[in-house]
């Protein structure tokens, strides 16, 4: 068993630790690697921090992802996982289950989102991406998150599931009710769940009567198509799969572009070695960077919720049956016996193994996408405004408050005032 140290343990989960938990990790690591922690929510909680705990847990068969194995009436509250989705009938996803389930959906889900598809999106990302810099780029200013980070992911996976054109804003509307009440009142994000679910069922049953005649290649059409010996997914799990392609897919890249490109403001050395790599035409520092800006200050502080289905042991420390397990990878990306000079952002490091996108069966599905989309988003907005600056000091700027994800509320920027791409 660890012992708590004599010197007390950091406050968690204040104003002060949101905008930079990293020292409290830090004592955390040394002094309580595993630690039980009350979350605002009023449920209690194994916080892991140590890389190789992490590791270890992540991959761990009896941390199971499914809620039924908790051993409080908190969930059923709604206090864990996604606000909204019990009442939606959204609970039969890749983050709520786990195998023989876990297995077969995901195996359906794997043939519908391929590399390939994702590979033969760029060019629609990189369109979207300059139409996005076309609306701010003559101004001279911008925030980066309401303007570009945020409206980017969600037009490029309405695409890719094959969201109407028409019916897109709608969709952005549901997706930033759901990031601005994500660190506060749930009610409003269970709304927009339910709405959402509404809106998804009824694609789907359109794209399946569809598909008879036009034989659509979105996504959605992808996962109606799927089967495995036979098995399709229900229009239920499709509609729960839909969900949480949209769910998981678009907030950590919003965090991921609007944390990165904050990380590089504050790190100009780091930020002119990319921009000449990318001026070169070469993309290998672009590659290593985006994995370096996911382990520095990733878009995923918390993976999402575990729970003991037996009693176990995470680093020296027992585990009773029944109780939540949070890995903190922003803790583990940064452990020193893990990274050398892990506090420190190097775009051109090669050992990296960070838990940006998780481990084992859970790993994030979606990586390539946001990888593509993290890249494309850097590139551009590196070339098109080259001496891009923080518009605000630092201390001004607020982070979302709310669990499992790390990002910024607002990310104000100046530059020299540009013309269209020269596509348009």
């Amino acid at each position: 068993m660890h012992q708590q140290s004599s010197t007390s343990a950091p406050e968690l989960f204040t104003w002060e630790f949101a905008t930079d938990p990293y020292p409290a990790y830090a004592w955390l690591r040394e002094h309580a690697p595993v630690h039980k922690a009350t979350l605002p929510s009023g449920v209690d909680a194994w916080l892991v921090t140590r890389y190789a705990d992490a590791r270890q847990a992540l991959a761990d068969q009896r941390l199971s992802k499914n809620p039924a194995h908790h051993d409080e009436p908190a969930h059923a509250k709604g206090k864990t996982g996604i606000p909204g989705e019990r009442k939606a009938e959204l609970m039969t996803h890749l983050l709520n289950i786990d195998p023989p389930d876990h297995t077969r959906l995901r195996r359906l889900v794997s043939k519908a989102f391929t590399p390939r598809r994702v590979a033969e999106f760029a060019p629609r990302v990189q369109e979207l991406t300059d139409r996005l810099i076309d609306g701010f780029a003559e101004r001279g200013s911008a925030d980066l998150i309401h303007e570009f980070a945020f409206p980017l992911p969600i037009y490029a996976i309405c695409d890719l599931l094959g969201v109407p054109a028409e019916d897109q804003d709608d969709f952005r509307d549901w997706a930033g009710m759901m990031i601005r009440h994500g660190g506060g009142p749930r009610g409003g994000v269970a709304r927009s769940v339910k709405k959402m679910r509404g809106y998804l069922a009824e694609l789907i049953h359109k794209k399946r009567e569809g598909l008879r005649q036009d034989g659509a290649d979105d996504l959605i059409s992808g996962l109606i198509k799927a089967s495995d010996h036979g098995e399709h997914l229900t229009e239920n799990e499709a509609a729960a799969m839909a969900f949480i392609l949209l769910f998981a897919g678009f907030e950590t890249t919003v965090n991921l572009i609007g944390n990165g490109v904050y990380a590089l403001l504050r790190n100009p050395g780091q930020r002119a070695r990319l921009q000449e790599s990318i001026a070169a035409g070469e993309t290998g520092l672009l590659e290593t960077g985006i994995e370096e800006l996911l382990r520095y200050d990733g878009p995923v502080e918390l993976a999402t919720w575990r729970f003991a289905t037996e009693a176990l042991t995470i680093g020296g420390q027992e585990i009773p049956a029944g109780d939540p397990v949070l890995v903190v990878l922003a803790a583990a990306d940064r452990d020193p016996a893990r990274f050398d000079a892990p506090d420190t952002l190097d775009l051109a490091r090669r050992d990296n193994q960070h838990l940006g996108y998780g481990h084992g069966i859970h790993y994030c599905l979606g990586a390539p996408l946001a990888r593509l989309e993290g890249q494309t988003a850097l590139a551009t907005l590196l070339t098109r405004l080259p001496d891009l600056r923080l518009g605000a000091d630092p201390a001004e700027l607020r982070w979302r408050g709310g669990l499992i994800m790390r990002g910024l509320r607002t990310l104000p920027v100046t530059f020299t005032p540009s013309h269209k791409s020269p596509e348009n």
